[in-house]
């Protein structure tokens, strides 16, 4: 735990300061007179000097964080001008089967209780309760400011509409399916895409892709991916994908209906396409093998005509030589 605290006006006390505690037992003391780390007990690691610059960089951020914090929690609690204190409690927690626990943070001010913040580790969920912050009028200037904003530069603002496909794949080491929806050439780059499955969405941890791409022409795409399992496809679930961009007037719907799929006809269709590559290159070897003997055989009828055509001269030579004697 670190027990931290923000004094406002001018006292004989530092204006920050910091203990941290292990369970019970102090282990290191920080304040704005030294802007140092000290340890209260001696410690042998070799890390001392790091440990010391890193708790220096740490409690230093929360020291400007307490020190903001201060001046719209006096003006909101509507405090005069004199001496206030702003604590802060901060801590996190290691587990009995060492996996981390919760990190949690309290923030009082003049003793006051006015913010708390729990961190869930493993669930990655935060709860954060701020009781000195101005919702109301927070809310209200920032749509004020984005409304304004917009009414300036909507006539300015680039819209394309997303082009958006549906497709399957087959998975070829076993019988299941991977559909995937792409949207492409979109602009602004904020999407909102989702799957459905019977009309419920598919949970975050069952989905790949997601990231948003930039295309070369200046607009993105998305596509978020599903991979089916041969249980599913029996079970012949609907499933549909739906996008809300600035560019639609309604949101985009499209259907995908798995129970027009054949599990089965993965496989034959697998087993089809090798059967097919197999006979293509039957008849490829064969075509070779029949050109490669016409030419052998276009050869020896050369050789054939050229060894007769020696032989008749050489016989008519020899008829000529005897009529001349």
């Amino acid at each position: 735990m670190a027990f931290a605290t923000y004094i406002v006006g001018q006292t004989p006390f530092p204006e920050f300061s910091v203990i941290l505690m292990l369970d019970d037992v102090q282990i290191l003391y920080y304040d704005s007179v030294t802007w140092g780390a000290f340890h209260r007990s001696q410690s042998n690691s070799k890390y001392q000097n790091e440990e010391k610059i890193d708790a220096g960089a740490v409690f230093h951020e929360i020291y400007n964080g307490m020190k903001d914090q201060a001046l719209y929690i006096k003006k909101h609690l509507n405090h005069t001008d004199g001496i206030h204190v702003h604590q802060r409690v901060s801590g996190c927690e290691l587990l009995n089967n060492d996996k981390p626990g919760l990190i949690q943070t309290w923030d009082a001010f003049d003793g006051q209780n006015v913010g708390k913040t729990i961190f869930d580790i493993e669930k990655h969920d935060v709860q954060t309760k701020l009781t000195w912050m101005p919702w109301d009028q927070l809310k209200k200037t920032s749509n004020e400011i984005l409304r304004r904003y917009l009414n300036l530069e909507k006539n300015n603002m680039r819209k394309v509409k997303p082009r958006v496909r549906f497709m399957r794949n087959p998975l070829t080491d076993s019988q299941r399916l991977q559909i995937s929806c792409l949207a492409t050439g979109f602009y602004p780059r904020h999407i909102n895409l989702t799957l459905f499955r019977d009309g419920q969405p598919v949970d975050d941890d069952q989905i790949t892709g997601g990231e948003i791409l930039p295309n070369g022409d200046g607009t993105y795409q998305m596509r978020k991916s599903l991979v089916i399992s041969e249980e599913e496809l029996r079970e012949g679930h609907k499933y549909n994908c739906t996008m809300k961009h600035l560019s639609l007037d309604n949101k985009l719907d499209i259907t995908f209906d798995v129970s027009e799929c054949d599990p089965g006809s993965f496989g034959l269709s697998i087993i089809i396409g090798v059967l097919v590559f197999m006979c293509v290159a039957v008849l490829i070897i064969t075509a070779l093998i029949i050109w490669r003997k016409r030419q052998a055989a276009g050869k020896c009828s050369v050789l054939f005509c050229s060894v007769q055509f020696i032989t008749s001269n050489t016989q008519l030579e020899k008829e000529t030589k005897h009529q001349f004697l």
